[in-house]
């Protein structure tokens, strides 16, 4: 056990020491894709994600992409979210993971955001009618992951970035790496720790950044003047979590795991925002009714005049996770909601398949 500890806090240094600014509001909107900042999974955001520790399957690509290697068959994921409710904003979540060998796991994950339709105006005419347009934003995920012993689980995580009007895109790659380790007389203590969205720097790039001018150079000339886009960079952080799990009842072996409670706690180390502090708490009856309770702290939070985040703190969550035949398969049925100021907070409900 102490072999695996130093392990694990070396893995926790070398990961720190690549974000120098973190927890830094000064650089607050300097970092462009905060898209890759949204939790788009009820069972997670039903906790505030602060099970980084523990998570496990296709959501663990949001929060350690190491939980994914919990997937021994085939799990199937779609989750919907009406994102801060008002705005007719929505994002869609959907995926699979697929277990491969006695060992490892392979996942694609995908995460579409659906903003709706935007009046088109120009400087001749900032009232509009000249139609509409929709944004588009998505995030593709390819992720490997592995047991390398009954304690230590890991991955890797590569994902597609894509930002997009008429004439104009941005288009950029990272990477997600993560580690849990999980010990106890029952397994029931866990840590994690995860590198989130490292990458290169994303440029817009298009027609839509030339315009047309006339230059009086001994008569009248029609030019295409391109613009400059400034290259921007991505929203690099760090999750560090632990997790304890608690058996409300015994049986004849001195453990039954008929009632669980499940302690979370994650503190996420950001480059361009305020670092986070995230509470959860899961309740679990067979792991077939599952409540969850969470909060999100940060600095400021808790006045209005100093908060710099929609989000007020409270979210909570439920599952009903259903047997369908005698190989253990499995239809699970999440929702989850988040308390915001303003806006009428953020509702997602998610289909979970388990064969």
């Amino acid at each position: 056990m102490m072999k695996n500890l130093k392990y694990i806090s070396l893995s926790a240094l070398m990961v720190a020491s690549t974000i120098t600014n973190a927890g830094n509001p000064e650089r607050r909107g300097q970092a462009g894709a905060s898209q890759l900042l949204i939790n788009p999974y009820a069972r997670n955001s039903g906790m505030v994600g602060s099970n980084s520790a523990k998570v496990r399957g296709l959501e663990a690509q949001f929060l350690n992409i190491a939980g994914t290697a919990y997937t021994r068959k085939t799990e199937v994921i779609f989750n919907r979210s009406s994102w801060l409710q008002g705005t007719d904003i929505f994002i869609n979540a959907f995926g699979l993971t697929q277990g491969i060998g006695e060992t490892s796991t392979i996942g694609l994950g995908v995460v579409a955001i659906n903003a709706g339709k935007i009046e088109t105006t120009t400087e001749d005419q900032p009232e509009g009618g000249l139609g509409t347009y929709s944004p588009t934003f998505y995030n593709i995920s390819l992720s490997y992951a592995k047991m390398f012993s009954d304690n230590i689980f890991g991955g890797i995580n590569f994902k597609i970035i894509n930002e997009q009007i008429p004439n104009i895109s941005a288009k950029g790659v990272a990477i997600d790496a993560g580690i849990q380790y999980h010990t106890g007389k029952y397994d029931q203590i866990h840590i994690g720790i995860a590198l989130k969205n490292w990458g290169p720097k994303m440029t817009y790039r298009g027609d839509g950044l030339s315009r047309q001018t006339v230059v009086n150079y001994g008569g009248n000339y029609e030019l295409t003047v391109n613009n400059r886009s400034g290259a921007f960079e991505l929203p690099a952080l760090v999750n560090i979590g632990a997790s304890y799990d608690l058996y409300l009842t015994k049986d004849s072996t001195g453990l039954s795991k008929k009632h669980r409670l499940s302690l979370n706690g994650t503190y996420t180390s950001n480059s361009f925002t305020n670092d986070n502090f995230l509470f959860g708490v899961e309740y679990g009856w067979k792991d077939m009714l599952m409540f969850r309770g969470g909060y999100y702290a940060e600095k400021g939070i808790l006045s209005e005049s100093t908060r710099q985040t929609v989000f007020t703190g409270p979210a909570a969550g439920v599952t009903f996770e259903i047997p369908v035949n005698e190989k253990k398969s499995t239809v699970g049925l999440d929702y989850s909601y988040r308390m915001t100021n303003p806006f009428g907070g953020t509702h997602t409900f998610g289909l979970r398949l388990n064969l």
